[in-house]
């Protein structure tokens, strides 16, 4: 999908995605990976890159900074939030980096008024103001980052770093779907010229048809 610059509506009020989405987005993406279907899983990766470039900065500066472990926890996380407003908005709004900017620093904000969070287990690491606004993401959030930590999918120290990123990322997501920090609205490929048939000569000019050229 391109993307247009155009924003969302200001006006729009935050939908709390329901617990059934948000479930149904987990057993979504948990289907694929036990399946093993590496072309969905590709083509949600080029998605995710084509939509949101500024999530992967965001991810990809964790990954510098805390190490590979971090990282890749701080891929899956934030890719299972986009996911889960992606379903809500049909597509979720692409994020800037000015939107990631502001939710950190809505998240710290909030963050500094709750005493003794540090003192916390990791997963439970939660900001009230915050969850308020999508409790459901955040219950499954927390259920699943316990899970992470009950199996040793990922030590405690991991889930300590990526959590408040992962509530950064909620927050960035919520504020853009709401129109109250507004991300870029994602639009539907518009093509310059009727779509291709497979059986048409390839476009490339190779003679071939294009089933056995580029639309192989």
């Amino acid at each position: 999908m391109d993307p247009t610059s155009a924003p969302l509506p200001s006006s729009r009020e935050t939908t709390v995605v329901s617990l059934a989405s948000v479930e149904e987005t987990i057993a979504s993406l948990t289907a694929i990976d036990q399946s093993g279907d590496k072309r969905t899983m590709n083509r949600m990766a080029r998605r995710l890159g084509k939509e949101q470039p500024a999530l992967l900065r965001y991810a990809a500066a964790l990954k510098e900074k805390n190490g590979e472990q971090v990282g890749e926890a701080a891929i899956f996380y934030g890719t299972l939030v986009w996911a889960i407003f992606d379903r809500l908005a049909d597509p979720a709004p692409r994020l800037t980096q000015q939107n990631l900017t502001d939710a950190e620093a809505v998240a710290s904000e909030a963050r500094a008024g709750v005493e003794g969070l540090d003192d916390k287990p990791p997963h439970e690491r939660t900001v009230p103001g915050l969850v308020e606004r999508q409790p459901h993401i955040y219950a499954k959030l927390t259920e699943l980052l316990a899970e992470d930590v009950t199996t040793d999918a990922m030590s405690a120290e991991t889930a300590a770093v990526i959590f408040p990123p992962t509530q950064v990322i909620v927050e960035a997501f919520d504020a853009a779907v709401g129109g109250r920090r507004p991300g870029e609205r994602v639009g539907p490929v518009v093509r310059d010229a009727a779509k291709v048939g497979r059986n048409d000569p390839c476009p490339c000019g190779s003679g071939k048809k294009y089933k056995k050229c580029h639309g192989a």
